[in-house]
Formats: C-alpha cells, sequence, structure tokens
C-alpha cells in the first residue's frame, strides 16, 4: 500500500490492484486509529471513519487533485509505481 500524500497528520495510501470492493477509483486515508476510504470522483465517504474536520480536508485535497489522483488509480490497478502527489498546504 503506497503512501501517495501526507499532511496535517493523516496519511493517503492507495492499495494495488484494489478495484474489487468499492468497484470505484478511491483512496485510504489513515490518522491516529482511524481509517476510511473516499471516492476520487466525489469525495464522498465510501467507508470507515475520521473525524469530521479531518474528512472535510480530505476532500478539499481531492478536489484540488482529482486528476493526478485518477493517474494515479490506473497505474495502481495495474500494480504500477504510483507518483507521489502534493500535500494540503
Amino acid at each position: 500500500m503506497p503512501t501517495i500524500s501526507m499532511f496535517y497528520g493523516i496519511v493517503i495510501c492507495m492499495y494495488f490492484f484494489d478495484d474489487e470492493r468499492h468497484k470505484l477509483p478511491h483512496i485510504h486515508a489513515k490518522y491516529q486509529d482511524y481509517n476510511a476510504s473516499f471516492s476520487i470522483a466525489d469525495g464522498a465517504l465510501l467507508g470507515g471513519d475520521l473525524p469530521v474536520a479531518k474528512s472535510r480536508l480530505v476532500q478539499a485535497w481531492i478536489e484540488i487533485h482529482r486528476e493526478s489522483l485518477l493517474a494515479d488509480w490506473i497505474l495502481a490497478i495495474n500494480g504500477e509505481k504510483l507518483f507521489p502527489i502534493d500535500p494540503l498546504r
């Protein structure tokens, strides 16, 4: 599970070959003991749990980096090396 970005204590990852469970492009966000999955298309929470303020940061970051996230998604589902994406500043 490559880490593609980190900001405000949140670690953003994508799993290789991870297109079975949610059936759509998504990222995994980890913060302390919390884990959640978010849709790349619209930032919707797909599963798991994050504090509300951290979820909003992740959703804002997805909005800013959607094109890069979709490019990394294609690489991830094909098991290829992912590119890091700038953190939220």
